[in-house]
């Protein structure tokens, strides 16, 4: 299959990218995501905004109550280790799940938060890590919670002609981190991943692969700080009632095994926070 015919345009600096942005547009940035289904047909647009080569937007800054990361960094350099500390080292796991390095190697933090794939790892690891999603338009800037920024299966809060820049993770990180991801292959879409982030501060349980958006499991979270030794049959009656909540579907064959795999995700990445 090839694209509906469009224009291409590829501006030099951010101002010029985000004046580009009004109308049937579509903006590319690693395009790992976006090239297959302009090709497949199912996403068409009258112009192609590429911003893989903007300055500025690929890097990755510590400062001291904020790790801050450009919406150009691809998930093979967060893989690599090119984020500093303990939260690096937590992005740099989640990122060596995604996909297969050829994939990593061309795709973008921002890009993967934008298209808010339901199966994606980035919404879910960053959602436990409490992240605030920095947006630009040729108006103003924006600077939003990463659950308020997070509206459904590929929605999201940006307003049209609005851009990511950047992600901020505030530090220092939760003492307790885990993670875990059920797929039917390596490199696959994930059927269930979660993250885990305890500490003093409180808990912070994401789930992703859900039919509709990254999720805080807050009775879940509740039980956790409420008793950080809280067993294993307290937290799959919170774990099962948080499931509820989101109406994700018990019932049989496909829908029995998400949830089987939701209950096991879950678990083990509070298991390994509390390592």
């Amino acid at each position: 299959m090839k694209p509906a015919p469009f224009a291409y345009l590829r501006p030099s600096g951010l101002p010029e990218a985000l004046d580009a942005l009004g109308g049937d547009v579509a903006v590319l940035a690693g395009g790992q995501s976006l090239l297959p289904m302009l090709n497949l047909r199912v996403a068409a647009a009258e112009r192609l905004v590429d911003i893989s080569h903007l300055p500025g937007l690929d890097a990755i800054d510590e400062r001291p109550d904020h790790l801050r990361i450009g919406a150009l960094v691809t998930h093979a350099r967060l893989e690599d280790g090119g984020a500093p500390g303990p939260v690096g080292a937590r992005l740099a796991r989640a990122a060596g799940q995604i996909a297969y390095r050829a994939v990593r190697n061309l795709g973008t933090l921002g890009g993967s938060l934008a298209l808010a794939d339901p199966a994606a790892d980035w919404p879910a690891c960053l959602l436990a890590l409490d992240a605030i999603v920095l947006t630009a338009s040729a108006a103003s800037e924006r600077r939003i919670p990463i659950d308020a920024f997070l509206v459904d299966a590929y929605e999201t809060a940006l307003a049209p002609g609005e851009l990511i820049v950047a992600v901020e993770i505030p530090l220092p990180p939760a003492a307790g981190w885990g993670s875990a991801k059920v797929a039917r292959k390596r490199g696959a879409f994930a059927d269930s991943l979660a993250f885990a982030a305890l500490g003093a501060g409180g808990a912070r349980i994401a789930l992703g692969g859900t039919s509709t958006r990254a999720r805080l499991m807050t009775r879940t979270a509740a039980v956790l700080e409420a008793d950080p030794d809280a067993g294993e049959a307290a937290l799959r009656e919170a774990i099962e009632a948080d499931l509820d909540g989101l109406e994700v579907p018990r019932g049989d064959g496909s829908d029995a095994w998400r949830w089987r795999c939701h209950v096991h995700t879950l678990l083990t990445a509070i298991a390994e926070a509390r390592q």
